[in-house]
């Protein structure tokens, strides 16, 4: 079943509104573009969504309850969720060095959680 989607490009401030059709595993690009790379992120964005994730860690015996975290690599849009509830149930002991990183694979993903910014012990 084909079916028609207009995707927003955010890759520049322009942000092309791309007409696009596809099954699920193949992509037509139709109209809308400007560059190349708006090209790419429509066929990624309709294949493959995945997003940067950000969010926080409790920290035990530091100077800072949180430690703010990051993905390695961008997370499939499906597994966001998964992602969050395992960090959610984490927690690190103080000290916490800049791109240490704090859960390996996390939920299977071969995806990392790497700290943002140092936490001292107290």
């Amino acid at each position: 079943m084909t079916r028609n989607k207009e995707i927003t490009c955010i890759i520049c401030p322009i942000g092309c509104k791309i007409q696009v059709k596809t099954d699920g595993k193949k992509i037509d690009v139709c109209d809308g573009h400007k560059c190349k790379r708006g090209i790419k992120y429509a066929r990624s964005e309709a294949l493959d969504p995945r997003r940067m994730l950000t969010s926080s860690i409790l920290v035990n015996d530091g100077e800072w309850p949180l430690v703010s975290v990051k993905s390695s690599k961008t997370v499939p849009k499906n597994m966001i969720f998964t992602v969050l509830k395992e960090i959610k149930k984490s927690s690190i002991n103080a000290p916490v060095n800049l791109g240490q990183i704090l859960i390996k694979n996390v939920a299977g993903t071969k995806i990392d959680i790497i700290a943002t910014k140092s936490i001292k012990k107290l």
